[in-house]
């Protein structure tokens, strides 16, 4: 398995000197090249969960581990995909593919290979001199994506990566991310409010209580096309199961 939560608990020291108990007993695993989508209230500690894997944040008890290694600091095998695309202004596109390769050393000419293969593979060809002011919300996203997959993590952490967007550009480039994360087969952990999306992207949902968060529902989504998503949303099976993940957080009472 490529991601392993054992028993995981996270606690954060409160401004009073009280602790806040974010997530409470977390267990679950995520197999190699599999999407996993993980739904829940606000606040049920989502994005804690994603941080703990990249290494940002360590368990108060319990472990995370990374391909059978526990995850004792920040985490090189993994990468981080927020809900900005957080791309340096001042540098151009294909240089902003580039970085995370130079802040590992990698030398120029290979980080050069590597950031115009991925400069393709995410259909930006055309747009590697230009600057992140230049290109359109989801043109910036999927250059977040190339950065992302430039660097050849084990596991990419998805953290609500289509929230800032309209609805038809959302649409298109969930399609767009399924089909290039499925090429590069990359394990993936996708956190998302949308109940559709979740149904849509992924080969199985996590569902999490309100907080203190653990995983209270566990659903798999046994149908095709989960690298195109416009054709997955055709299905009837897609709203059925959406209601399925529903029913589970109405029974938490509260509902996101």
């Amino acid at each position: 398995m490529a991601l392993e939560f054992r028993n995981v608990v996270k606690r954060f020291a409160t401004n009073g000197g009280a602790e806040l108990t974010a997530i409470d007993g977390l267990s679950f695993t995520v197999n190699e090249g599999e999407f996993v989508s993980v739904v829940g209230p606000s606040g049920c500690g989502k994005s804690t969960l994603l941080s703990m894997t990249a290494g940002l944040y360590q368990p108060t008890e319990g472990q995370v581990l990374v391909s059978g290694k526990p995850v004792v600091g920040p985490n090189e095998h993994v990468g981080f995909m927020l809900q900005k695309d957080l791309l340096l202004p001042w540098r151009n596109i294909l240089s902003n593919i580039e970085f995370g390769l130079e802040s590992r050393g990698v030398d120029k000419a290979e980080r050069r290979r590597r950031a115009e293969a991925e400069l393709k593979h995410c259909h930006l060809e055309g747009f590697g001199a230009h600057y992140p002011y230049q290109l359109s919300g989801g043109m910036r996203q999927r250059a977040a994506l190339a950065r992302t997959l430039a660097i050849d993590p084990e596991i990419i952490l998805l953290d609500e990566p289509f929230s800032a967007l309209d609805a038809q550009t959302k649409l298109l480039l969930q399609n767009s991310f399924a089909k290039l994360i499925a090429e590069a087969g990359k394990t993936t952990l996708l956190i998302t409010h949308e109940l559709a999306e979740s149904v849509l992207m992924s080969d199985r949902i996590l569902v999490m209580s309100e907080r203190p968060g653990t995983i209270v529902a566990e659903i798999k989504v046994d149908l095709p096309h989960r690298d195109e998503p416009l054709k997955r949303r055709m299905m009837p099976e897609v709203p059925e199961l959406a209601a399925q993940i529903f029913h589970h957080l109405k029974l938490e009472e509260k509902v996101i």
